[in-house]
Parts: C-alpha cells; sequence; structure tokens
C-alpha cells in the first residue's frame, strides 16, 4: 500500500499522494514532485499546472488528465518554409513521456509531421496523414492509421522534443484556413476514442498523458558518493535513462510501519502492535505470540515445500507428456509417414541402416545450434558442424522453415543418398525429424568448397592444375555412376561449384540432392517443373521442362568451364549472359588464353588445356542429344589423367588427341558449325 510521508496529507480528493509526491511543505521529495490540491478536490504538478491522478508506485508513473493539444493553423506562407514548432519541454531530471503507454497523434489533411530531440537534433520518427478529396474539411479518425490521423510510436527516455510539419499539396489548392493538431496521448484512451473530432484551431482540446518519473537526478552511484541518495532499506535502485534513479521495494518488503501511527492499524488498547513486511499484528503478550509464529511458520514452511515438490512433479510430468506430443506433431509434419512408407517398400530396406537421432544429441553435438559452427548457407538451409557423442565429426543440415510442399524435396534427398554409396558421393549418416524443422546429418567434409577454392582468394591462387584436373575426373565419375550405375538413374538437377565438397586432400564429395530425382531405367527424361541454379540451367531443360541426364551434363560443363578460367557462372556485371556464353565465344574468336586463369595458363600444357575445352564445348552444346553422356566425359578426363601421368606423355597426347592446331581449328569449327536449335 502506497503511502504519503507521516504527518502529511494522504488524499486529494478520492486520489492518493504518495509519496515522494506530497502537498505542503516538507511532505515531498523536492520541488518536482509538489502537489497542490484545490478546493474541488484535484490534484496537479505544482511545477507544471498539470491535473494527474493515478499516481504509481509500483510502475513510476502517474496521468496528466489535461495534456493541451497543440493547434496549428496552416498558411501559404508555413508551406513554403515548413516550420519547425516547439512542442515539449519536461523536466528533465525527473519526467518523460512513458514510451511504452503513449503514442504521438497528428490529425488533418495532407501533411507529414515528425519529432525531433532538441538536444540531440535527433530524428525520433514521424508519419503522414491524407484526406479523401471529399471530405478534406472533415476531420475524423476511425482508425487512426493514415486517413485524417497518423500514429507515431515513441522511443525512450522523450523529455524535449521539436515538432517540425511538412506539406505535400496532394489535394489542397491552398492551405489558407486549414488546420491541424498535434499531441502525445494515453494509447488506451485513443483505443477506445476512436472518433476523436477536432475542428477549431481556436478552441481548446485536451487528452491523457502518461508520464514516467524518477527520483535523484543523476546515477544511483554518484547519488550515494555525494550523500543525497533516497532509496532505504529493503529497496533497490535502478538507473533510468537519462532522468535519474528509481527505488523499487523487493520482494515481500512493500511495506510501512502500521506501527507508527494508530490510524494505521486495529490494535485494541491493552495489546501491542508488531510490524511485520508487508503488515502487523497484535500481540498481548510477546512470548506466546512468539511460540505461536513459530510453530505457524514452520508447519507453513513444511506446506510450502511439499507442495512445490508435488507442483515441480507435476509440471515435469505435463512438460514430458507436451514435448512427446509435439515430437510426433513435428515427426508427422516433416514426413516421418512418408519415410515410414519408404522404409516399407520393397526398394526401402536400404532405409533402415539410417539412424533417426534424438533432437537432444544433436543440439548437444552443434552447441544448440550456435552460429560458430555455421559452415554455409543455401537456399534449402544452414549447415553446422557438429561432434556426435562417439567422437565422430558430422555435418548437420538444418532445413529453412519449410511449408508441405517442401517436405517431398526432404524425403527425396534421405531416399535418394540411402541408395548410394560412393567415395565421390556424400554420405548420409541419418536423420531427425522431431524438430520444428527436419535435420539431415551427414559425413563431414573439412576443406570447403570446390567454389570457395577457385573463386576466392588467396585460395584461388595456389589452386594446382594437378588438383583442378583430378577434381573435374572425380566429378565426372560421380555423375557418370547416379546415372548409369545406380539402381535406379539419378539425376541430381543442381550440379555447381558450390556442392562439391573437397577434403584435406582434396578428394571432390558431391552433396545437396534435394532438388534430385530418380528415374527407372525405362524411361528416358521427366516433366518436372524446372529447377536448379541460374547459371548452370540447362537452356533446354528451362525451356520444354523436359529433365534428363544431359541436363546434368550442361551444368558439369559450366564447373569445367569454371574450373579452367577461375570466373563464376553468373558475375556481378549487369546484363551478363553468364560464364557459358562467354566461354563459347571465347573458343569461336580464338581468345580461350585470355580468360584462362593464371595458375592453369601457367602450370598446364596448351594441349591439355585445349583438350579439356574442346569437352566444355561439346558438354555446353544447345542441343542436348549432341551433348556426351557423363560416362564419356568421365572416361576421356581419366584417360587425359593417365596420358598427362605417363613418361613422354607431350609425344602420346599428340598421337591421341592431335597436334595443337589442330585441336584448335577443331575446337573453334565445332563452335561455328554447331547446329545450337533447342529441340522441342
Amino acid at each position: 500500500m502506497a503511502m504519503a510521508k507521516r504527518g502529511c496529507k494522504e488524499k486529494c480528493g478520492e486520489e492518493v499522494i504518495p509519496y515522494p509526491f506530497g502537498m505542503g511543505k516538507g511532505c515531498y521529495l523536492d520541488e518536482p514532485f509538489e502537489v497542490t490540491c484545490n478546493k474541488i478536490g484535484s490534484a496537479s504538478l505544482t511545477w507544471s499546472d498539470a491535473e494527474a491522478d493515478s499516481i504509481s508506485i509500483s510502475t513510476h508513473t502517474l496521468r496528466i488528465k489535461n495534456f493541451e493539444v497543440l493547434p496549428y493553423a496552416f498558411s501559404n506562407k508555413s508551406v513554403e518554409n515548413n516550420e519547425s514548432l516547439f512542442y515539449l519541454d519536461l523536466n528533465r531530471n525527473h519526467y518523460s513521456i512513458s514510451h511504452t503507454r503513449n503514442k504521438f497523434v497528428a490529425m488533418g489533411c495532407d501533411f507529414y509531421a515528425f519529432l525531433t530531440d532538441t538536444n540531440t537534433k535527433e530524428f525520433m520518427g514521424g508519419c503522414a496523414t491524407l484526406c479523401n478529396r471529399t471530405d478534406i474539411d472533415t476531420l475524423r479518425s476511425p482508425s487512426c492509421s493514415g486517413l485524417h490521423c497518423c500514429q507515431i510510436t515513441l522511443q525512450k527516455d522523450l523529455t524535449s522534443l521539436s515538432l517540425g510539419i511538412m506539406t505535400m499539396n496532394t489535394l489542397l489548392k491552398s492551405w489558407a484556413n486549414q488546420c491541424g493538431f498535434f499531441t502525445f496521448v494515453d494509447k488506451d484512451f485513443l483505443g477506445t476514442h476512436k472518433k476523436m473530432k477536432f475542428s477549431e484551431c481556436n478552441e481548446i482540446y485536451r487528452v491523457p498523458v502518461i508520464i514516467e518519473w524518477a527520483v535523484g537526478n543523476t546515477s544511483c552511484k554518484i547519488a550515494r558518493e555525494r550523500g543525497d541518495y533516497v532509496c532505504r532499506q529493503n529497496t533497490d535502485c535502478i538507473n533510468y535513462g537519462g532522468t535519474g534513479y528509481r527505488c523499487n521495494c523487493r520482494k515481500g518488503y512493500r511495506d510501512f510501519d502500521e506501527c507508527e501511527n494508530s490510524n494505521h492499524n486495529k490494535c485494541p488498547e491493552g495489546k501491542r502492535c508488531v510490524n511485520t513486511a508487508g503488515g502487523y499484528y497484535c500481540s498481548p503478550n510477546r512470548r506466546p505470540m512468539f511460540v505461536l509464529l513459530i510453530t505457524l511458520g514452520t508447519s507453513l514452511a513444511v506446506g510450502l515445500v511439499l507442495l512445490v515438490a508435488i507442483g515441480l512433479w507435476a509440471w515435469r510430468k505435463l512438460k514430458q507428456i507436451n514435448d512427446r506430443k509435439m515430437k510426433q506433431k513435428f515427426y508427422k509434419k516433416n514426413g516421418g509417414l512418408l519415410l515410414q512408407q519408404q522404409i516399407s517398400s520393397s526398394e526401402g530396406r536400404v532405409l533402415l541402416e539410417l539412424i533417426l537421432f534424438p533432437i537432444e544429441e544433436l543440439q548437444k553435438a552443434t552447441d544448440k545450434f550456435s552460429e560458430s559452427r555455421i559452415l554455409g548457407k543455401g537456399g534449402l538451409g544452414t549447415v553446422y558442424k557438429g561432434m556426435l557423442s562417439d567422437g565422430r565429426i558430422v555435418a548437420v543440415k538444418k532445413a529453412n522453415i519449410i511449408d508441405d510442399s517442401q517436405v517431398g524435396q526432404f524425403i527425396n534427398e534421405v531416399v535418394i543418398l540411402s541408395q548410394i554409396n560412393h567415395r565421390h558421393i556424400v554420405k548420409l549418416l541419418g536423420c531427425c525429424l522431431e524438430t520444428e524443422v527436419p535435420l539431415l546429418v551427414y559425413e563431414y567434409v573439412s576443406n570447403g568448397t570446390l567454389s570457395h577454392h577457385l573463386h576466392d582468394e588467396p585460395k584461388s591462387s595456389t589452386f594446382s592444375w594437378d588438383n583442378r584436373l583430378r577434381i573435374a575426373a572425380e566429378i565426372a565419375g560421380a555423375l557418370a555412376y547416379l546415372h548409369s550405375c545406380a539402381s535406379t538413374a539419378i539425376f541430381h538437377r543442381d550440379v555447381k561449384s558450390s556442392n562439391v565438397l573437397l577434403d584435406e586432400n582434396y578428394k571432390a564429395v558431391i552433396s545437396d540432392f534435394g532438388l534430385s530425382r530418380s528415374v527407372s531405367t525405362d524411361k528416358t527424361h521427366l516433366t518436372t517443373l524446372v529447377g536448379g541454379t541460374f547459371g548452370y540451367l540447362d537452356p533446354e531443360y528451362f525451356q520444354t521442362g523436359q529433365l534428363n541426364d544431359k541436363s546434368d551434363v550442361y551444368a558439369f560443363g559450366v564447373v569445367l568451364a569454371e574450373i579452367l578460367t577461375g570466373q563464376k557462372a553468373i558475375s556481378s556485371i549487369k546484363d551478363d549472359s553468364g560464364l557459358a556464353h562467354r566461354f563459347r565465344s571465347a573458343v569461336k574468336e580464338n581468345c580461350l588464353f585470355e580468360i584462362l586463369e593464371n595458375v592453369v595458363a601457367q602450370e598446364g600444357q596448351e594441349e591439355e588445356i585445349l583438350a579439356v575445352a574442346k569437352i566444355v564445348m561439346r558438354c555446353l552444346k544447345l542441343n542436348a542429344r549432341r551433348r556426351p553422356s557423363m560416362r564419356e566425359v568421365a572416361a576421356e578426363l581419366e584417360q587425359l589423367r593417365r596420358t598427362k601421368e605417363l613418361p613422354g606423355h607431350q609425344e602420346s597426347f599428340n598421337d591421341k588427341y592431335g597436334s595443337i592446331n589442330e585441336r584448335c581449328n577443331s575446337c573453334a569449327t565445332d563452335s561455328e558449325s554447331e547446329d545450337d536449335q533447342i529441340v522441342s
């Protein structure tokens, strides 16, 4: 219960005036808290003549009932000058406009109102109010959302503000005789009085506003040091912005001494008043009452401990039940039933080897998915590095927030990777379906992506030609395996350098099978919605929607061009036609060596480079039927590597692939004579 200072008047009319506020000398903390009570029982702050009520000690607020609305008459002169109106200046040491309990409201037609800090000149917020052409003479606000009226959300510690007005001249031919109204207002009042209507500039309108207050005019520390600290025992001092500090009673100590004043207790004559935290009791005899209190206190303590123990047990049980229900809900949402159907099918026996990880283990492994564990982010999810309880290092892919249409992509990746066992294709260890978004757990590949090594300095300048050629052969071999050697043909559909991982020995590993599709052996293509990454996308697939193995061949050709040139598939240059087009043009114009990466040009033999360039040109043919298969590409790259490693490989190379001039002419001729019309 909030009370006035002892010996001071407690109420003004029906309004309680608690300390540090007070009426009369010695009854208030200092001048900003002095309250005047008029004859009709209305309280006002002496320093401002503002009528105040609802003074709260717990929230450190008070309500000013008669905050004056500022009218402003527009003129053609003000339109030209965009006048700035001085609006508010509170006592900075103690008061500020409550930013959580008020809004700033502007009412009128076709102007922009904005607030700035008078001291720092910083912009504090603004809003625009518009009118329909037919009702510009009527100011009414059904929602205060921009039509006739707009609101500004306030910032913290508002003590001194300026109001600026900028007219917009959208409807009115002249601003003469136009009027605007501006005010802070209690947002609860605004919510219940939505049809506020102001019309006359010479009339005075008033609204309620919530003001926050603080004691002292500096920080808690400085107040203690200089000796004017006012917080007492069993209170906590809290710094409050730039307006001073507050004294908050600790829990259980919001108290005053009822025994100091007989008017505050009801102890009958002959009984002694004993003050307690939050109350008092009347004692005829100290010792019996003390024993009674000890007994009662002990009983209450034991009962409270038992009650807390029972409540804690019940809470844990309820939490376990809710957690189990939530996990079941997420399991179904994330495709658990679809995965069970795949496991029970004749092709799903390989899925039995997958581990369904509990979320608790993956949270522990990734330090609760800490940002410091992020390996990379992509369109379908974020990948974290983690360590399982058995010491294995893994990569955990956390899907982005998905809808039902994306669940199929997630289960598709699980099913496809479960069918594959290839040293150049990422190994899926398991998944977790009992979280809001699904999680996939892969083997950890430690040396980043091929894109990182090709395009980021200083990695690109030290990435040798031998490594580039070997990695190209490994990627081609893995794609050939997917197309020709897996139990069913698999089209990756998103082959790109950022989806090729490298280990510490620069061994290539293909990843990210979210868009991949399985195809039975009796089919040559699938008709699907177009999916993939711009710059790597097969033009024929983009036009027809027919996905086949040659779509992966085209994307691999772009990756091979990246390996040769070090350029990105799509650069940041405006209107870039893409690396595929740039590469074909360079070969056609016999200027291939001008776009090669320095490492490739310096370390690679011209014959080797031209042989790889010829493979690129064949892979990038616009007519998919004229592209080679991945088996042919893989065989040629592997043969090229073996020929390079043989003694006297230069002569052997020329015997197999011809002279440099022959290959140069052949490459350019292929480009010029190519039938590159897309076949529907």
